[in-house]
């Protein structure tokens, strides 16, 4: 019955913290990596936590780690008899420990302690549960909990240059025996993907025009084009439309029914039928929309992580960068718009890189275009912050002549700038875009245009 009844124990790894601070005494070189892998606090036993804090106080100091330095630094800091004394450390120093094994024994530790660290966390995180206040507010604790247990995950070290070469080697013998000039994710458009090579996980890919310009179809396009060429997943956070309102686009787009009449009901028999094989049509697409419109970027990258490990990730569409919220992590100074700008898109980027996919985030233009005789945007007109440009890997922005000039002879054409290629050239690709469809296509060479 005692036994039934005996607490579980707490995750520890008593052996694997002997054998490295014996492996350390026996050959204290290794002092470089054991420092970059464990901190003291990952001991869990006291006595280890403090003989070990003692030997990194002298490897940072330049000092020699052996069982006399580390005895005579305790003696003088009056903690000699809490590291168990004398006896206790020269018998770690006995310990016939190989230093070759110890990766692994670093492994235990750290697995050890991030588990004490994450029960130590949910404990907490249950006491807060029965005090008053707002669910709410309790869950997204939660998810901060978690994700700040998240990192201190143990880092990745360097990697030789011999195994990236290996691997860079891999890469373009496979693409070699491909007939596509994509490497990436096809978009659909085929002048695009000559640009870009298609989309490459871990790219931040802005998408910026003034409003009415068609971004918002642009960007459904794309992930309508990516769900369905390559097969993937994709995650779309509208901040500003309904996800029914992003549906609606969608039909229209697939089955070439004009949005009013979607949006109205006023169809013909034809249109009916066409919407009802169309409806079914994009509804078996790979398309996953979140329309909370008070998304924040630690939402975002967690519900996204959510979805890559349950079923997959291809694509993270954004809709747009400036209605995003900005936790400022409880910090009672304020902070400016381009400040907020400009920590957004910088964790927008670690987060692409995290889950390896290409993230697409939508971005309003600066009002200074309708102050120009040229409306045709460039790269400066990007709003509210630099760090915009700079953490993107693609700029692409939109311009539709029409808009700004009534009598236009581009009617019906949009042009698609290129204005930033980390790894390509920019330029400009001419587009027809139909709105009454939602819908954008390349123009082909030499094609008239009907109003």
């Amino acid at each position: 019955m005692a036994n039934e009844l005996a607490q579980p124990q707490v995750p520890q790894a008593l052996e694997a913290e002997i054998a490295v601070i014996g492996s350390i005494f026996m050959d204290p070189s290794i002092m470089v990596t054991v420092r970059d892998s464990v901190n003291p606090d990952d001991f869990y036993e006291v006595k280890n936590k403090i003989i070990y804090q003692t030997m990194v106080t002298l490897f940072e100091s330049g000092k020699a780690i052996d069982v006399t330095s580390v005895m005579a630094n305790l003696k003088t800091n009056n903690k000699l008899e809490t590291a168990g004394g004398y006896e206790y450390i020269a018998s770690l120093a006995d310990y016939a420990y190989s230093s070759s094994n110890i990766e692994t024994y670093l492994d235990l530790i750290t697995s050890s302690s991030m588990k004490r660290r994450a029960i130590a966390t949910l404990q907490d995180l249950i006491q807060d549960g029965y005090k008053p206040g707002e669910g709410t507010g309790y869950i997204d604790n939660i998810e901060k909990k978690v994700f700040d247990l998240s990192r201190h995950r143990k880092t990745s070290s360097f990697v030789s240059i011999r195994e990236v070469t290996k691997r860079v080697e891999e890469n373009t013998e496979r693409q070699s025996k491909t007939d596509s000039e994509v490497i990436g994710l096809d978009t659909g458009f085929a002048n695009l993907n000559r640009y870009t090579q298609g989309f490459q996980p871990g790219q931040l890919i802005i998408l910026a025009a003034r409003p009415a310009m068609g971004k918002s179809a642009m960007a459904l396009n794309l992930a309508m084009n990516i769900a369905e060429l390559n097969n993937q997943n994709v995650a779309v956070f509208s901040l500003e439309m309904s996800s029914e309102q992003l549906v609606q686009r969608m039909v229209a787009a697939t089955g070439s029914i004009n949005i009013k009449y979607i949006m109205n009901g006023r169809m013909t028999k034809t249109d009916w039928v066409r919407f009802a094989s169309t409806l079914d049509k994009v509804s078996r697409m790979n398309v996953y929309f979140d329309d909370s419109s008070d998304t924040t970027v630690e939402n975002i990258r967690a519900k996204c992580r959510k979805l890559k490990q349950e079923s997959g990730l291809g694509l993270i569409v954004i809709d747009y960068l400036q209605l995003i919220e900005y936790d400022n992590q409880g910090s009672s100074r304020a902070i400016s718009q381009v400040e907020k700008i400009t920590r957004i898109t910088r964790t927008l980027k670690v987060m692409a890189r995290e889950l390896e996919v290409p993230v697409i985030v939508l971005s309003q233009l600066s009002r200074k275009v309708e102050e120009r005789d040229e409306k045709k945007p460039i790269m400066s007109d990007l709003r509210d912050s630099g760090s915009i440009e700079q953490d993107a890997d693609i700029v692409l922005m939109l311009y539709r002549d029409e808009y700004y000039n009534k009598s236009s002879p581009r009617k019906g054409e949009a042009d698609f700038i290129i204005g930033k290629n980390r790894s390509g050239s920019t330029g400009e690709i001419k587009m027809i875009f139909a709105g009454e469809y939602q819908r954008f296509r390349e123009k082909k060479e030499d094609e008239e245009v009907s109003e």
